[in-house]
């Protein structure tokens, strides 16, 4: 009996670890304690130059997509959303909206690279990246998450896991909101619309 006692706290105590260790990740992908990411400047390079969302106008948003140009589905996926929504607004409203891709795989994706590949899915789309250090930095107070995963077997070498979240910025760097991952454009169209007044 005694034992059974035993064996039963200590199999509460690890399904407790088990779900503080849960919670714990997913406060991290939520972008801190209180589950909101921070956001704030973004001062990163582009192939025209330093991108900052000071550049924006007061009534334009970024949105902000944090990803890789060797991504294998994620990203152009989440491109194509933007892409698909940016081709759906009026003239009025897709000049209020600005397309930003921020890379995390600094060590392959250049800024040419980047021009490159945002160019695939429209001229108003923006490529920017930086060192590790400033995208650690970003990633914390935007709530991202991402890992470098090496794949010895792959020609790419490695792959990398990241948050896959939209976020709807202004110029000051307040995110107005954060668009989970979608395949279609409903989302974030919706959010767009809601912001900007349409």
């Amino acid at each position: 009996m005694k034992r059974q006692r035993i064996w039963m706290v200590l199999g509460i105590a690890m399904v407790l670890a088990v779900a503080l260790a849960g919670y714990g990740w997913y406060q991290q992908q939520m972008g801190g304690q209180d589950g909101e990411p921070r956001g704030g400047p973004v001062e990163l390079a582009s192939a025209q130059g330093d991108f900052s969302l000071t550049q924006l106008e007061d009534d334009q948003l970024a949105v902000l997509f944090f990803g890789y140009t060797y991504c294998p589905d994620v990203c152009p996926m989440s491109m194509s959303v933007m892409r698909q929504v940016m081709q759906g607004l009026d003239d009025e409203l897709r000049q209020r909206v600005v397309p930003v891709m921020i890379s995390v795989d600094p060590e392959r994706d250049t800024v040419e690279r980047l021009e490159e590949y945002v160019g695939y899915f429209g001229d108003d789309f923006i490529g920017i990246t930086g060192s590790e250090a400033q995208l650690e930095e970003l990633a914390e107070r935007y709530g991202i998450v991402w890992r470098r995963v090496e794949t010895p077997d792959s020609a790419m070498e490695y792959t990398v896991d990241h948050s896959s979240s939209l976020y709807l910025v202004d110029r000051d760097g307040k995110i107005r909101q954060r668009v989970l991952y979608s395949p279609t454009p409903h989302l974030l169209r919706s959010a767009l619309e809601s912001e900007l007044g349409s």
